[in-house]
């Protein structure tokens, strides 16, 4: 695969590859957009397949970032990196030193974060070798989970309310797949809102902590997918929902933490059709980067917070939206946040949005 053939090649404006001999280091950064601000996205390390897998992943996520923070009302473009290693034995500081290094080089045009794999002792190694670095104790707002988890909490909620004619999430069945730091925040806040929790993740300790801490149930990562509940919650990695996967389903709603959630556009669809909400990923997970954006010397995390929770408002418009115009909640979110910046590009013919 080369970039400009790959079908996840949307008019990106950078896209680069770094390789560091000494340090092991292989990454990729892809800049989709700078209209609004600075691309800012966290920065992934998975043990991809090849790097034409890194490369789709990549491109799809940096995507995502500049719909994200334009829906979110955010004066930022949207960007994404990935190192290609093992999270759990590939990692070290001089290689997150390096891989500052290669942030550095792009001038402030790219803004790195924390993202599945990397941690905030990660990002601080890296911030030795550029002052591009995001969600450090140094910014004030630390790690941005918390706030992604509450988010998409704020989030689901919304999706209660709006499918199943809820005021809380008491008594409801979730399943949650993923167990990670934003996963297992929303399992927190799910468990105190008294829904019933059954999950799973690739990583038994994680499981095990979600059934002791919070009673939850445990299935099999085969399994998740297809469990009758009221809410399907992906928090792990994407394209979960395709061809073999809906057919599946057994839920009203699906709202998680996971990005790029549709193995393609049309899915969308597929979900309508078969009258299950779909929560867009980028406009349910929105809290990290909500957060980020308030860092500074004025940071103040509860203010931060309650602009977190507004996420609960965003998601409701945009069902309210899709089922007027009877289309797919993903398109609507697109197209709100395609509104936004085409009217930066163009202040003189200023595009209604909302």
């Amino acid at each position: 695969m080369t970039v400009f053939s790959s079908n996840d090649f949307d008019d990106h404006e950078t896209v680069l590859f770094f390789r560091d001999p000494e340090t092991g280091l292989k990454a990729i950064i892809a800049i989709h957009d700078t209209t609004l601000g600075p691309a800012l996205g966290g920065t992934r390390m998975w043990n991809y397949a090849n790097e034409d897998e890194a490369l789709t992943d990549v491109l799809r996520l940096s995507r995502g970032m500049t719909y994200k923070s334009a829906l979110a009302g955010l004066n930022l473009g949207g960007g994404k990196s990935v190192i290609i290693g093992n999270s759990r034995t590939d990692k070290s500081e001089a290689l997150f030193e390096a891989f500052g290094r290669a942030v550095d080089r792009l001038n402030g045009s790219y803004i790195a974060a924390e993202d599945v794999g990397t941690s905030v002792p990660d990002l601080e190694s890296a911030r030795r070798t550029t002052p591009h670095i995001a969600g450090i104790s140094e910014g004030g707002a630390g790690d941005p989970s918390p706030a992604t988890a509450w988010g998409v909490y704020n989030g689901v909620l919304a999706a209660a309310r709006y499918r199943l004619n809820v005021e809380t999430l008491s008594g409801l069945t979730v399943a949650v797949q993923g167990l990670g730091n934003v996963g297992y925040g929303l399992c927190q806040h799910l468990s105190e809102a008294g829904a019933k929790l059954i999950v799973t993740d690739i990583y038994d300790k994680s499981v095990e902590k979600a059934v002791q801490e919070l009673g939850a149930t445990a299935v099999t990562p085969d399994q998740i997918l297809s469990q009758d509940v009221d809410i399907l919650a992906p928090c792990a990695l994407g394209a979960v929902l395709n061809d073999i996967t809906i057919p599946d389903l057994k839920t009203n709603v699906i709202a998680g933490a996971a990005n790029n959630q549709l193995a393609e556009e049309r899915h969308g669809q597929v979900l309508m059709d078969r009258n299950i909400l779909y929560a867009p990923d980028y406009a349910i997970n929105a809290g990290g980067i909500i957060l980020i954006s308030h860092e500074g010397p004025n940071f103040n995390r509860s203010t931060a917070m309650n602009e977190v929770a507004h996420i609960h408002d965003t998601v409701t418009k945009i069902f309210q939206r899709a089922s007027m115009e009877n289309r797919p909640t993903q398109e609507i979110a697109d197209q709100i946040a395609f509104e936004r910046i085409t009217a930066a590009k163009n202040p003189d013919k200023i595009t209604k949005t909302g």
